[in-house]
């Protein structure tokens, strides 16, 4: 609880394939995730977030629980899938990869 006060946490995401992008309107997050729609989320109060090169997301504030859930529920859109490593993954995070049916030998 010290260090939320004194220097405060951050979960740190990032998007991986072709037209993801986030930016922010006022106090909403908006997703492009490659549905037909953008998907908008509502900044919860305490928490900070920003957006480098529209594909980085910064989230950070002095709640590590709150920060975490935030992180999670922007994750859940469109977590990184296996076989091309595309969607929202956290930065220290480590996709494991599939090989797709090509690489089955008889």
């Amino acid at each position: 609880m010290v260090v939320g006060v004194s220097k405060g946490f951050d979960k740190r995401l990032q998007m991986v394939g072709v037209g993801y992008r986030a930016m922010l309107e006022g106090q909403d997050l908006v997703l492009n995730l490659g549905f037909s729609h953008p998907v908008r989320m509502p900044i919860p109060t305490g928490i900070q977030v920003k957006v480098e090169d529209n594909t980085r997301i910064i989230v950070s504030g002095y709640d590590k629980c709150a920060i975490g859930e935030f992180a999670a529920s922007i994750r859940k859109w469109r977590p990184p899938e296996p076989y091309k490593g595309k969607g929202v993954k956290y930065a220290d995070e480590i996709v494991r990869r599939k090989e797709g049916k090509a690489g089955k030998k008889k």
